[in-house]
């Protein structure tokens, strides 16, 4: 999937005005049915299932909030699948409405930018409930996993689950991470993909739980690994590929400790400064093939990986500088390229100057629990996205070998280590 890009001045940007906010608008019948038919061939593909738990408490009519964890783009489909003909508004991102928005909201899709905090969405949300007796499906997760795992959720969705007050439904999906890990650069596995969908709330238990209890709930039911999963239900992938570019997740040797220097392709993953080399199995196992193997599964190296860049703030030795691309979204008409930059990020945030001299945003750490950054991002390339309300600039490092997965952690530990620093 792409997306529609132009040439423009930061300073005609930046005087553009702002995406309207549009009434959530509930879809009907024919939008509905056209979702679940465009979902049909992939779902047939991966022989689709889907156990239901608990949902006779759900009324035919009643709405709710389904939250989904996040994989790949199969979860929207699989959505469009299990809830039909229910009908149902799905919160996305303001970058996949950019020359679509008719489209979208057609769809019942509701705008929010990525880790930024939104009023509007509650208020969307709750409309959509309340007036437009439609039910609201949400990604909470907000981004792919990069390494299997359940990535942050957001301290004010407990929050939110009781200013709706609606019976909350999850829905986990299984194998869809293993068909398309973001990774993999959009190279589609031959995997089995199911779902379990669970009454998992209900008002009155919402209105009983604290919103710190309601978190724990949610952390719970999110929690997963998809790489154990495959491992004990011995899904296989034979595809030769199934370690291409998985050096975007694993960025570290643990050998040498070098950074940027590691290469998968095919079934190799190798690191080009010490000559380390591991081999992905069927069953997603490394093993080294020219020295000792110091991890075999995938979410181990990159838990490694969180503990070395952590140290590494917490040594006071942190510190990004890189030259970038600039795009801009500012709208919902196009994603606008504004010329280039550098940004910085420190243990003060974020720091992106350019567009010669015109551009000088900052953004600090406690802006966000965590950040949009993605790989080959509308196959345009590795990303990282900062912003707010007004503006979003999503930065792609000129240098390939910086990982934008390591810019994530990054964000999220100074985060955390910011807000304990509050609690002392």
């Amino acid at each position: 999937m792409k997306i529609r890009i132009i040439k423009k001045s930061y300073s005609d940007v930046i005087a553009l005005p702002t995406a309207k906010r549009f009434i959530p608008k509930k879809p009907d019948v024919f939008f509905r049915s056209l979702l679940k038919l465009v979902s049909l061939p992939d779902l047939l593909a991966t022989h689709f299932e889907c156990k239901k738990v608990g949902m006779e408490q759900l009324g035919k009519n009643e709405p709710c909030l389904f939250l989904m964890n996040h994989s790949s783009f199969i979860d929207l489909e699989i959505a469009a699948s299990i809830l039909y003909p229910r009908p149902f508004n799905i919160v996305a991102t303001t970058d996949s409405f950019v020359g679509k928005t008719w489209l979208m909201r057609q769809i019942g899709c509701i705008p929010t930018k990525k880790f930024v905090s939104d009023i509007g969405l509650i208020r969307d949300m709750k409309y959509t409930v309340e007036k437009l007796h439609s039910s609201v499906v949400m990604y909470p997760e907000a981004s792919y996993s990069f390494d299997g795992t359940n990535t942050v959720l957001p301290e004010s969705l407990g929050g939110c689950l009781k200013l709706l007050g609606v019976p909350v439904v999850m829905i986990r999906t299984y194998g869809a991470f293993t068909r398309d890990p973001l990774y993999n650069g959009l190279q589609r596995r031959k995997v089995r993909v199911s779902a379990e969908m669970k009454y998992l709330l209900s008002p009155e238990q919402i209105k009983q739980s604290s919103a710190d209890e309601l978190n724990e709930i949610l952390k719970r039911e999110f929690t997963i690994d998809n790489f154990t999963w495959q491992k004990e239900n011995e899904v296989r992938i034979k595809e030769v590929f199934r370690a291409d570019y998985l050096h975007r997740a694993l960025y570290k040797c643990p050998h040498c400790k070098a950074e940027g220097k590691m290469l998968g392709k095919g079934i190799k993953l190798k690191c080009n400064e010490c000559g380390a080399e591991y081999e992905m199995d069927e069953l997603s196992a490394l093993k080294a093939t020219n020295t000792e193997t110091v991890f075999s599964h995938v979410p181990d190296w990159y838990a490694w990986q969180r503990a070395c860049v952590r140290e590494e703030i917490e040594r006071g030795e942190y510190k990004l500088e890189i030259s970038v691309r600039i795009l801009m979204g500012v709208d919902t008409k196009h994603i606008y390229d504004v010329g280039e930059g550098v940004l910085t990020h420190s243990t003060e945030g974020f720091h992106l100057v350019g567009c010669d001299g015109t551009l000088d945003y900052t953004q600090k750490v406690q802006a966000s629990y965590s950040l949009y950054s993605d790989f080959n991002w509308y196959e345009v390339g590795d990303v990282i996205c900062i912003g707010n309300s007004k503006a979003l600039y999503y930065c792609l490092p000129q240098d390939e070998s910086v990982s934008v997965a390591k810019v994530r952690i990054a964000a999220e530990e100074l985060y955390k280590l910011k807000k304990n620093s509050k609690k002392d």
